[in-house]
């Protein structure tokens, strides 16, 4: 249940590219480029955030990421 109210806020915080742990901007985090067109983005709190190139959006990394 607690799944459900916080799925839609997470999204909507990546959606304006802050990061969903500590709201800190994830333009201003470490970045490195992948080969499938995208970045590895991590903030200063530690999480792993990927960005897509194509689309400009943002997304919670995988464990295997």
């Amino acid at each position: 249940m607690i799944k459900r109210i916080f799925a839609p806020v997470q999204a909507w915080i990546l959606l304006q590219g802050k990061c969903v742990g500590c709201g800190k901007n994830l333009s201003l985090g470490q970045k490195f480029d992948l080969k499938d067109n995208s970045q590895k983005v991590v903030c200063s709190c530690g999480r792993i955030f990927i960005f897509d190139k194509r689309r400009g959006k943002y997304r919670r990394a995988h464990l295997r990421e």
